[in-house]
C-alpha cells in the first residue's frame, strides 16, 4: 500500500484551528505596538510631570461640564435601542430599555467588540422582556448601522466645515477632503431616499441568490441620525471641555474625533486605548500642547469610560440589594454582573500597574516625609500594589465564568492593594476606586459561585498575548515617566524616599518575570483532564442518578462508550464523547437542576482547555438558556415524538391499522412479556442470536454514543422486551426507563428477518400498553431528523437546508419513512438542537458526531 504524502494545503488546513488564535492574537500585538510607536513619536517632546500638571490644572467647572455632556450622551445612547426596537417591532417597558442600553453601553465603550459585548448584555435583558432571538439581532445590527451612518454624518460635517485645518495634518489637499465629504453625505441621502421610497432592499449574491435588508421608514431613519448627531455631539463636547480654550477650531476637533473613533473600532483594540489617544494628539498639532491634549484624554477616559462602567455596575448589584427579586429582566439583569466585575476589575489592574510605574506627586512625598512612613513600607507597597495589578488581571477571566477562587482572590487582591495604595504614595483615588470594587465584590458574592480551581484554568492565547501587551505598555509607560532619568546599573541597589525611577523599574521588573513565569506555565504544563476510559464504578455513579432523575434519555449512560463528568457534589452529571475537535455532550446535564449550569461551563472549559469545540447534541428547548449564555448557538436538528400515556389506547378508527396489527400478531401466535433485569442474563444467548441475525439481514454494524449496540452488561441493567413464538424470541427491545415513572423510551430494537409482518409494531403497542399499566406518564419514540423545519422563505439558512434533506435526502437517510413511522403513533412532536460555536462548527461537529455515532469515519459511509 502506499501512502500518498499530504499536500501542504492539506498540512495547513489540519495546524489552522490551533494557529488562528495564536496569529490573531499576534496581530493584535503588532497593531499595539505600531500604536505605541506612533505615541512615542507624538510624544516624544512631552514630559510626564507636565501631563499631570495639566491635569492639576483643569478647572473643576469644566470637569463638571464635562460629566454633564457624558450623561447627555449616554441618555441619548439610550434612544438608539427605543429606535431598533421600533425598527424591529417589538415592545419593551421603558425601564428595561434604559437599563438594557446603558448597561451595554457602559461595557462595550470599555472593552470595544461592542456587537459582541453589548449584544450578550442585550440577549440576556430583551430576552428575559419576552423578545425572540431574531428580534434581538435586528436590534443589535440596526444599533450598529445607526452609529455607522451617524458616525459617518459627523466626520463629514467635520470634514467639510474643517477641511483647510485637518489637510495638513493628514498631508491631503482640503478639495479632495471636501469632495470625499460631500461624496459621504451624498451616500446618505441616497439611503434616505431608499428609505421613503421602498420597505426591502435586495441585492443579488448571483447563482439566483438574493440578500434582504429590511429598510426603516424615513421617519425612524430621521429620527436616529437626529440622535446620533446628539449622541455624537454630547460625546465630543465632553473631551471637548476638557481642553484648554483658544487653541484648536471646533471643526478640525469635530473631524478628528470622528476619524478617531472610526480608528478605534476598526482596530478592535479594547476600548480602543492608544488608537483614539494617538489621532487626537495627532490633532493636537494645530495649536493645543500636547500635554493639555494627553491630561484631557486621560481625564475623558476615566469620565466617559470607567465611571459610567462603575455606575452600571452599583446599578446592576442594587438588585442583589432588593429583597424578593421577581421579574425576568430583574432576575437576568443580577445574572449580568459578573461581566461588570470583570471589567472593573480588568481596570483596577491596569490602574494599579500603571501606577506601580509612573512617580507619586510632590505633595505626596511631603506627606510621607511629614508622617515618617518607613522606607520599607513605601518599597514593599509599591511592589506588592504591581503585583497585585497582575493578579487581577489574570483573576478577571475566572469572574467573567463565575468562579467562587477568582472572587476570593479578586477580594484579597483589592483589599490589600486599597491598603497599599496610601504609603505607597497617598493615592486617595486609587484607594476610593479600589474600596468601591471590594464593596461591589462583597454585594455579588451569590453571583460567583462555581467551585472551580483558578489553577485548572487554562487561559487562551489571546488572554496570554494581552497580558504581554500590557506588560511591554508598562515598560513604555515607565520610559516615558522617566525619561529625563539616565539609567545605571545602581539603579536597581537605590533605596530612598525619592529614589521613585529605581522604585518603579524594580515593581516593573518584579511583574514581568511574574507574568513570564505565569505564560511559561500555561504553556509548558499539561493538559488537564486527560480522557480515560469509563470505569464501572463512574457507571454506578451515574446509575443512581439516572434512577431518580424524570428523563430516560441519561440512561444512554450506562453504555459505558461515554465520558462522564460529575459535578463537584456528585449529584449531576452529563456524558460525552470526544471525534477530532470536537468535545461533544449527548442531551447535555442529568441530575440537580441547580448545578447544570456549573457543570455546562465546566465541560466548554475543558474543551477549551485542549482546544477543542464543546457542543451539546439533543438538546431541549427548556435547556436552551443554558448554552445561549455561554455564547453557543441554537440549531434545530429535527423532532422527538413523545406518546402521552394516560391518554393511549388502541381503540378508534385512528388506531385502526394499530390495533390489526396487534390483532394479527396474536393470530400468529405472539406473545409479549418485559424481562426485569435480573432475568435478562439467562436469555442473552438468545438475545444475541436475534441480533446478529438482523446486523447481517441490514448489513450494518454496531453504532454507539445516541445509538444503543449490543452489549450484554449494558443490556443486563435494563428491562427488555421480548416478542415470543413457540417458545423462542424472535424480536427484543431495551427499555430505558426510571424509578420516577415520567417517561420511557425504547433504544435496541431487533428481530430476526423471519418474523411475520407487523412484528415491531406489536411489539411497541405492547410495550405502551406495558408501561401505562406501570403508571408511566409518556413514551419516547425517538428523534425524526430534520423533520419540523420551518417553510418560510425567510427562514434560517439552516432550516431550508434541513428542509431540502428531509425532502429529497431518502437516498442517504429514510428521512420521510421514519417520520411516518412514528407519526402513527400520533405522538407530541418536540423540538431538538445543536448547541455549537458559530460559523461553520455546527457542520464540522455534526460530521464528528456521525463518527462517533459510526463507530469512526468508516461507519460514517457504512451501515
Amino acid at each position: 500500500m502506499i501512502v500518498q504524502p499530504r499536500s501542504p494545503v492539506a498540512r495547513l488546513g489540519e495546524w489552522w484551528p490551533r494557529l488562528r488564535p495564536w496569529l490573531l492574537a499576534a496581530l493584535g500585538l503588532v497593531l499595539a505596538g505600531a500604536v505605541g510607536f506612533a505615541l512615542q513619536g507624538l510624544l516624544r517632546e512631552v514630559r510626564y510631570a507636565s501631563v499631570m500638571a495639566a491635569v492639576s490644572a483643569t478647572p473643576n467647572i469644566d470637569i463638571f461640564a464635562a460629566l454633564l455632556a457624558t450623561a447627555a450622551s449616554y441618555l441619548a445612547l439610550t434612544q438608539y435601542d427605543a429606535s431598533a426596537l421600533r425598527y424591529a417591532g417589538a415592545k419593551v417597558p421603558r425601564s428595561t430599555v434604559l437599563l438594557t442600553s446603558f448597561v451595554a453601553y457602559a461595557l462595550s465603550n470599555t472593552i470595544g467588540l461592542g456587537p459582541l459585548s453589548g449584544g450578550a448584555v442585550r440577549m440576556r435583558l430583551y430576552a428575559a422582556a419576552g423578545l425572540e432571538p431574531p428580534q434581538i439581532a435586528r436590534v443589535i445590527g440596526f444599533n450598529a448601522a445607526a452609529f455607522a451612518l451617524g458616525m459617518m454624518v459627523f466626520g463629514a460635517m467635520g470634514l467639510l466645515w474643517g477641511a483647510a485645518d485637518v489637510a495638513p495634518l493628514l498631508h491631503s489637499r482640503a478639495w479632495w477632503l471636501r469632495v470625499l465629504a460631500l461624496a459621504m453625505l451624498l451616500a446618505l441621502a441616497g439611503f434616505l431616499w431608499l428609505c421613503s421610497r421602498q420597505h426591502l432592499l435586495q441585492v443579488g449574491l448571483g447563482r439566483g441568490r438574493r440578500w434582504t435588508l429590511r429598510l426603516p421608514t424615513l421617519n425612524l431613519a430621521l429620527r436616529q441620525l437626529l440622535i446620533s448627531a446628539v449622541e455624537l455631539a454630547a460625546s465630543a463636547a465632553a473631551l471637548w471641555f476638557l481642553l484648554p480654550t483658544n487653541h484648536i477650531g471646533l471643526p478640525t476637533f469635530i473631524a478628528f474625533y470622528a476619524i478617531a473613533i472610526a480608528a478605534s473600532i476598526i482596530s478592535h483594540v479594547p476600548g480602543g486605548v492608544g488608537v483614539f489617544e494617538a489621532v487626537m494628539l495627532l490633532a493636537s498639532g494645530t495649536g493645543v500642547p500636547s500635554d493639555a491634549m494627553l491630561g484631557a484624554l486621560l481625564l475623558n477616559r476615566g469620565i466617559y469610560y470607567v465611571l459610567p462602567l462603575l455606575l452600571a455596575t452599583g446599578t446592576l448589584i442594587a438588585y442583589e440589594l432588593r429583597s424578593g427579586v421577581a421579574a425576568p429582566v430583574s432576575r437576568m439583569a443580577v445574572h449580568l454582573s459578573p461581566r461588570l466585575m470583570a471589567a472593573l476589575t480588568m481596570v483596577a489592574g491596569l490602574w494599579l500597574l500603571v501606577s506601580g510605574v509612573t512617580p507619586f506627586t510632590e505633595d505626596a512625598r511631603e506627606v510621607l516625609a511629614t508622617l515618617r512612613v518607613p522606607l520599607p513600607l513605601i518599597e514593599a507597597s509599591h511592589f506588592l500594589g504591581s503585583v497585585a495589578g497582575l493578579g487581577l488581571l489574570l483573576v478577571a477571566r475566572g469572574l467573567l465564568h463565575r468562579l467562587d477562587a477568582a472572587w476570593w482572590a479578586a477580594l484579597g487582591l483589592s483589599m490589600v492593594a486599597a491598603l497599599l495604595a496610601l504609603p505607597k504614595g497617598i493615592a486617595l483615588n486609587e484607594a476610593a476606586f479600589l474600596s468601591m470594587l471590594v464593596l461591589l465584590l462583597v454585594i455579588s458574592r451569590k453571583q460567583f459561585n462555581r467551585p472551580s480551581s483558578l489553577f485548572a484554568q487554562r487561559l487562551e492565547p489571546e488572554w496570554l498575548l494581552a497580558l504581554l501587551g500590557v506588560v511591554l505598555a508598562c515598560v513604555w509607560v515607565l520610559f516615558f515617566a522617566y525619561q529625563e532619568v539616565a539609567y545605571s546599573n545602581h539603579l536597581w541597589w537605590q533605596f530612598e524616599l525619592d529614589g521613585q525611577a529605581p522604585r518603579s523599574l524594580r515593581a516593573l521588573m518584579g511583574v514581568a518575570l511574574m507574568a513570564l513565569a505565569f505564560f511559561l506555565w500555561q504553556l509548558m504544563r499539561q493538559p488537564a483532564g486527560v480522557l480515560s476510559r469509563t470505569t464501572p464504578e463512574q457507571i454506578a455513579r451515574a446509575a443512581a442518578i439516572i434512577r431518580a432523575n424524570p428523563s430516560s434519555d441519561g440512561c444512554y449512560a450506562l453504555i459505558g462508550d461515554k465520558q462522564l463528568m460529575f459535578s463537584p457534589s456528585g449529584r449531576s452529571f452529563l456524558m460525552y464523547g470526544k471525534q477530532a475537535r470536537s468535545w461533544v455532550s449527548l442531551y447535555g446535564p442529568f441530575g440537580d437542576s441547580r448545578e447544570w449550569a456549573d457543570l455546562v461551563w465546566q465541560f466548554i472549559e475543558l474543551a477549551n482547555a485542549h482546544g477543542g469545540r464543546a457542543a451539546f447534541y439533543q438538546v431541549r428547548p427548556v435547556a436552551l438558556p443554558l448554552y445561549l449564555d455561554c455564547g453557543l448557538q441554537a440549531l434545530k436538528l429535527g423532532e422527538y415524538a413523545h406518546v402521552n400515556l394516560p391518554d393511549f389506547s388502541l381503540k378508534g378508527a385512528k388506531r385502526a391499522n394499530l390495533r390489526s396489527g396487534v390483532n394479527r400478531g396474536e393470530r400468529e401466535g405472539l406473545s409479549f412479556e418485559v424481562l426485569p433485569p435480573a432475568r435478562v442474563a439467562e436469555l442473552l444467548p438468545q438475545l444475541r442470536e436475534v441480533s446478529q441475525a438482523w446486523l447481517t439481514h441490514q448489513r450494518g454494524r454496531e453504532k454507539g454514543f445516541s445509538v444503543g449496540r449490543f452489549d450484554e452488561a449494558y443490556l443486563q441493567q435494563l428491562p427488555v422486551a421480548v416478542v415470543w413464538r413457540e417458545g423462542k424470541v424472535i424480536a427484543f427491545a431495551n427499555l430505558l426507563s426510571t424509578a420516577a415513572k415520567q417517561e420511557a423510551s425504547v433504544d435496541l430494537m431487533r428481530y430476526l428477518p423471519g418474523a411475520p409482518p407487523g412484528t415491531m409494531d406489536f411489539l411497541f403497542a405492547k410495550v405502551m400498553l406495558h408501561l401505562q399499566a406501570e403508571g408511566y406518564q409518556r413514551f419516547g419514540l425517538g428523534m425524526s431528523p430534520m423533520a419540523g423545519m420551518a417553510e418560510r422563505r425567510k427562514a434560517p439558512r439552516w432550516q431550508q437546508l434541513g428542509r431540502l434533506l428531509y425532502k429529497y435526502g431518502d437516498r442517504f437517510y429514510n428521512f420521510r419513512g421514519l417520520h411516518s413511522f412514528k407519526d402513527k403513533f400520533e405522538p407530541e412532536w418536540e423540538a431538538r438542537y445543536l448547541a455549537a460555536p458559530g460559523g461553520l462548527a455546527p457542520f464540522f461537529v455534526l460530521a464528528d458526531v456521525a463518527a462517533l455515532i459510526g463507530g469512526g469515519m468508516k461507519g460514517v459511509v457504512t451501515k
